[in-house]
C-alpha cells in the first residue's frame, strides 16, 4: 500500500512539471484562481462585457466591471454565472480561458491544467455537466468539482473526516450555502438562492420606493459594504447616495444610514436565517452537541456584512464564528485539495459514469 501511495506521489511530481494545478472559486460576484505553488493569484469580478453586433467578447473581469452601467448601447456587461450557476454557456467558456491563461501567463508548461472547480451544494447534475464542458472547453486537461461548503470547510482547516459535526454557512453572491459536514461528507444541506446580489436588489427597491431615487447596482453594493448592518450599531452609520430623481428625472443626492439598509434587507435577511434554523432542526442529534461545543463557521462575502454574525448566534443559540479571510475561503481549501487530490476522492462530485473529468 505504502509503495502504491509512493508511486503515485512520484507520478503526480512528474506529471506537475507538464501542467499546473488550479483551483477555481467560480462565483457569481467574483472568481477567484489558485495555482498550486503560488497562491491565489487572481480575484476579479464575474462579468463579461459583449460586443453585440461583433459577438465578440471586449472585456473580462475588472475592466468589464468598470463598465457595468456605462457602456455603449452596442456593448453589455453581462454576468454570465446567475444564482451560482452557468446562465450563458460560451460567455462563461470565455471567461474562465481568460482566467486559465492569465493565471499561467509566466508559465511555460507543455500539457493544459488540471483544474478543480467550486460549485454551490445541491446542484443538479445538468449543471455540473455544464461546468466541467465550460472549464474543459477553456483548455483543462483534467477537470474535478468539488461542492463549496466542503471545500470552504477545508480552506478554514475544519476536521471533516472525522467523527465531529461541522456547520459551514457559505453567503456568497449568488447563494446561500449551509452544511452540516461530518465524516468527509456532507450530513444535512440547504441551498438558497438568497445572498449578496439579492441584498442589492432589495436596496434598489427600497431606495426606489422611499427616496424616488433610482441606483445602480455597484451603487447599491458599496451602501451596503459601508454602512450595512443587520443589528442597530452603538454609533450610526451614514454615507452618501448618489442617483436619478424619478420624479424630476435629474441628478440627486442624498445621505441613507445604516437603519434605511437594514430595513432594506430584512425579509431576505429572514429567508437566510429560516434556511439557517431549518437545516439544524434535521440534523442528528449527536452532532447538534457537537456545534453546541464548536460553533457555526460563516465565510463567504456576506460573512463581512455587519453583526451578521451576532444575529445568526442570538437566532440559533450556538457560538457563530467569522473565518478567517472568508472571501478566499473557497479558494484556499482548493489549494489544499490539489496538494492531494487523490486523498480527496470521495468528496469530489462525480460525473455520470462515476469519475473525475480527464482527457
Amino acid at each position: 500500500m505504502k509503495k502504491t501511495n509512493i508511486i503515485g506521489k512520484l507520478k503526480r511530481k512528474f506529471k506537475n512539471l507538464f501542467s499546473n494545478d488550479i483551483g477555481i472559486d467560480l462565483g457569481t460576484a467574483n472568481t477567484l484562481v489558485y495555482v498550486r505553488g503560488r497562491g491565489i493569484v487572481l480575484n476579479e469580478p464575474s462579468v463579461v462585457a459583449l460586443n453585440e453586433k461583433t459577438g465578440r467578447v471586449v472585456a473580462v473581469g475588472n475592466q468589464a466591471q468598470k463598465m457595468i452601467g456605462r457602456t455603449p448601447s452596442h456593448i453589455t456587461a453581462v454576468r454570465p454565472l446567475v444564482e451560482g450557476v452557468i446562465s450563458d454557456f460560451e460567455i462563461t467558456e470565455e471567461m474562465i480561458a481568460y482566467l486559465i491563461n492569465k493565471s499561467q501567463e509566466n508559465s511555460k508548461k507543455l500539457i493544459g491544467p488540471k483544474v478543480l472547480v467550486g460549485v454551490p451544494s445541491g446542484i443538479t447534475n445538468v449543471e455540473t455537466r455544464a461546468v466541467r464542458d465550460a472549464v474543459k472547453n477553456a483548455g483543462a486537461k483534467e477537470v474535478h468539482i468539488i461542492e463549496e461548503p466542503m471545500v470552504a470547510a477545508i480552506g478554514n482547516r475544519l476536521p471533516i473526516k472525522d467523527a465531529i459535526g461541522s456547520v459551514v454557512i457559505d453567503v456568497g453572491g449568488g447563494t446561500t450555502d449551509i452544511a452540516v459536514i461530518s465524516l468527509g461528507g456532507i450530513v444535512n444541506s440547504k441551498n438558497l438562492r438568497v445572498a449578496g446580489d439579492k441584498f442589492n436588489e432589495d436596496i434598489i427597491q427600497y431606495v426606489r420606493n422611499k427616496f424616488k431615487i433610482l441606483i445602480g447596482e455597484k451603487t447599491a453594493e458599496r451602501l451596503k459594504i459601508d454602512i450595512g448592518s443587520v443589528l442597530p450599531l452603538d454609533e450610526p452609520l451614514e454615507a452618501t447616495m448618489r442617483g436619478r430623481d424619478l420624479v424630476t428625472g435629474l441628478p440627486k443626492e442624498i445621505r441613507i444610514n445604516d437603519t434605511h439598509i437594514r430595513k432594506a434587507i430584512s425579509q431576505s435577511l429572514i429567508l437566510i436565517l429560516d434556511a439557517v434554523r431549518e437545516v439544524l432542526e434535521m440534523t442528528p442529534p449527536e452532532i447538534i452537541s457537537d456545534i453546541l461545543n464548536r460553533g457555526v463557521f460563516l465565510t463567504g462575502g456576506g460573512a463581512l456584512i455587519k453583526q451578521l454574525d451576532v444575529l445568526l448566534s442570538e437566532v440559533v443559540k450556538v457560538p457563530v464564528y467569522i473565518a478567517d479571510d472568508p472571501l478566499t475561503s473557497v479558494a484556499r481549501g482548493t489549494g489544499v485539495v490539489l496538494e492531494d487530490i487523490s486523498d480527496f476522492q470521495e468528496i469530489l462530485i462525480q460525473d455520470e459514469d462515476g469519475i473525475s473529468l480527464k482527457e
